[in-house]
């Protein structure tokens, strides 16, 4: 779990990067999810909340979300 203290101490380029890896372990989580394969449900909440923070603080910058 990322702070959004963190997050605002980063550029809009390594947020963007960060937002895309969340987005890919997201997909990939629910793909595990649907095949039966994952294990801690807890991470798909957590990840969805990280992809909220992240666009946070995108739209607080001035970057595109």
């Amino acid at each position: 779990m990322m702070k959004a203290s963190e997050l605002r101490a980063k550029q809009v380029e390594e947020l963007k990067s960060t937002l895309m890896d969340l987005h890919r372990e997201a997909f990939s989580l629910r793909m595990q999810k649907a095949t039966g394969q994952l294990s801690h449900f807890h991470r798909i909440r957590a990840v969805r909340r990280d992809i909220a923070r992240v666009n946070m603080v995108l739209a607080e910058k001035g970057g595109k979300v």
